[in-house]
């Protein structure tokens, strides 16, 4: 029995599937929202296929908007920072637009408001 056993033996080859080109989609994939001093700063890195267009910040405090500012970026320069000066500790949001489309919204709470 011990031969036919030892004859037995798995002869399966696997088919290997030709390689699939892979392309994400633009995404932020480095996004920070601080107080330095008197000053926010939110910072982004944007990786993905860039055509070339403006990276936008708008600035919030509520719902109220507090201002907008925008840098060129392209497949050269992928960071981008932005500074809004505010001195006071409030709820403060920057959405970050990448030719007209929303990415990501960055929150910096520092007071409660629920209390």
């Amino acid at each position: 029995m011990l031969p036919l056993l030892g004859s037995c033996r798995y002869n399966f080859i696997p088919v290997i599937p030709r390689v699939v080109p892979l392309e994400l989609p633009l995404r932020i994939t480095q996004a920070n929202l601080m107080r330095q001093g008197d000053e926010l700063v939110a910072d982004a890195h944007i990786d993905g296929p860039l055509s070339g267009a403006y990276l936008t910040v708008v600035w919030y405090v509520g719902d109220q908007e507090l201002g907008r500012d925008s840098r060129y970026l392209d497949a050269g320069q992928r960071d981008a920072e932005f500074r809004l000066s505010r001195p006071e500790r409030d709820d403060y949001k920057a959405l970050l637009l990448y030719g007209g489309t929303l990415l990501r919204q960055l929150d910096l709470r520092e007071v409660d408001r629920l209390q």
